[in-house]
Order: C-alpha cells, then sequence, then structure tokens
C-alpha cells in the first residue's frame, strides 16, 4: 500500500464514533508529520463526511503542527549551536505554521545589505551604531510598539518585520541578528522588566587601554528607543528604581536560549491577557523544553 492509500485509510477513520479508534487514527497521522497536511486540508474541502469530520480535521492539522514546532525546538535546544534566527522562526512558526522563512531571510538581507553599504574597518563603535540606526530606524522605520505593547504579533519575527514595530524583545533580536552578521559584536541582556543590547569590546586586548567595562561592554543599546546608547550607570539606576540586586546577568549578554524562553514568556502573557487557554497551556509546554538548559 502506498503512502498516500495508508494516510487515505486512516482519513476515512477520523469520524469514527469509537473513540478508541480515532486515538489510534490521531496518533498514527499526528506520527506521519506535517506532510500529510496537504491531504487532510484536501479531504476537509471535498469529502462531505460530515461536522464532527470536519472538526476533527481542523484538529489534527493544529495538532500536527504544534507537533511538528515542539519538535523543531526540542532539536534547537539541544544543537551546540543555537542560531538566533532559526530559533526565533521557530517560536513565530507555532503562530504562524505557513510562514515564510525565506522571505523573512529575505527582508533580513536586504537591510543588512543597506546598513554593510554604509560601514567600514575605520568607524569606531559609536560610528557604526549611529550608521546602524540611521538604516534601521530612519530608512526602514523601526519602532517601539507602545499603543499595542502586550500584542502576540511584538513576538513573532514575521510580523515584526512587516510592520516595523515590535516590544524590546523582538527589536533587539532583529538589531543583534543583522549587527552579528556584519561582524559587529552586538549581543542580547535580559534585563528584568526589559530587554536591551551590549556592543562587546572583542577588539581590546591591551589591558593597559580597557575602554569597556568590567563586564567586557563598551556600552549598551536601547533597541525600544531608537538604538539610544547609554551605560551601566544607567542600568544600575534602573535596577535600584525595581529594588533589584546588581546581578552579573544584567550587565553581560545572555545566551540564545534565554532570549527564546523570554520569548515565549512574552506570548504567554499575551494570550493570558486576551483570555486563550488554549494557546497558554501549549506555549507553557514548549517553553518547559528549556528547564535547565538556560
Amino acid at each position: 500500500m502506498s503512502e498516500n492509500s495508508s494516510v487515505l485509510a486512516l482519513v476515512r477513520l477520523i469520524d469514527d464514533p469509537d473513540e478508541n479508534i480515532y486515538a489510534h487514527v490521531r496518533d498514527a497521522l499526528i506520527d506521519r508529520g506535517p506532510e500529510v497536511i496537504p491531504l487532510l486540508e484536501s479531504s476537509w474541502e471535498h469529502e462531505d463526511y460530515g461536522l464532527l469530520f470536519q472538526s476533527r480535521i481542523e484538529n489534527l492539522v493544529h495538532d500536527i503542527q504544534f507537533s511538528n514546532t515542539r519538535n523543531r525546538l526540542k532539536e534547537w535546544i539541544n544543537t551546540p549551536h543555537k542560531d538566533l534566527l532559526e530559533g526565533a522562526i521557530i517560536i513565530a512558526q507555532y503562530q504562524y505554521p505557513n510562514l515564510d522563512e525565506a522571505s523573512v531571510k529575505d527582508s533580513l538581507q536586504k537591510i543588512r545589505k543597506d546598513i554593510w553599504l554604509e560601514i567600514n574597518a575605520h568607524q569606531t563603535a559609536y560610528e557604526k551604531v549611529r550608521v546602524f540606526n540611521k538604516i534601521f530606524y530612519g530608512k526602514y522605520g523601526f519602532s517601539g510598539n507602545s499603543k499595542n505593547f502586550h500584542s502576540p504579533l511584538n513576538s513573532c519575527i514575521n510580523t515584526v518585520l512587516e510592520t516595523k514595530k515590535g516590544n524590546p524583545l523582538s527589536l533587539c533580536v532583529l538589531y543583534s541578528i543583522i549587527a552579528q552578521s556584519l561582524d559587529l559584536p552586538i549581543y542580547g541582556v535580559n534585563l528584568p522588566n526589559h530587554f536591551v543590547l551590549a556592543y562587546m569590546d572583542e577588539d581590546n586586548i591591551n589591558p593597559f587601554i580597557n575602554t569597556s567595562n568590567e563586564h567586557g561592554a563598551l556600552f549598551y543599546i536601547n533597541a525600544f528607543a531608537r538604538g539610544g546608547i547609554f551605560d551601566e550607570l544607567e542600568i544600575k539606576e534602573f535596577l535600584k528604581a525595581l529594588n533589584k540586586s546588581e546581578n552579573r546577568e544584567y550587565f553581560e549578554p545572555c545566551s540564545n536560549s534565554a532570549i527564546l524562553s523570554r520569548m515565549l514568556t512574552n506570548l504567554i502573557n499575551a494570550f493570558q491577557q486576551s483570555g486563550n487557554a488554549d494557546k497558554v497551556h501549549e506555549l507553557i509546554e514548549l517553553r518547559d523544553l528549556f528547564d535547565f538548559k538556560l
């Protein structure tokens, strides 16, 4: 029996009233992965098996897509080199299963090229960031989404690229992905209630001419505020206002795993506010994959 024939045989059993039979069919189809989705969708459109059949098809498609997202995220977590762009795309695919990865990468490459044309090795770190900001915020119009700060759209890289609006974390993710592709040592810093970037001093090897702070950062960048530059004293003042200790992690780059975990937390908070308990439950399941691996 061909693969398609085998799947079609299972599809015909989807509306079986016996829950045990349906549970077996459901598990078998989920195990086959996203490849069966077109066939399921075609059956939903063309087969007149009734409302139970259509409802179960819809649920199956979602379950297969969620299982695929979970499996891809597990693989990402277990890889030694955790690529931030790949991770951000996986998270976005939870909300947009048919996301066009090539389109996302093309959009980023276009921004990168425009910045690359204007920076050079003779510029200082400050000058490079000013050029970056001119293109990223000036030409492309990226800005902080203050009006709809808690929207789930702010946590999906594809919609942030389309709308040019995001929250502190998503803007920092875009900023750092493009910056690192240009060999600019700019990495995320996981502050409480905020997320910023650190421009690290990777070139200074002379201990007598140390322009970076004790954490190795030349300065910090607020991507949510059009790339404003600030120093560690402002972080200390920020932490003091929140009654937080000056922990080392608030001054140094965090891991890409920590970034994705926080991205999922933002999505959880967004769907909690909208009362979507099913999505909250699934997103918590995804975030729990990061336990002890940050």
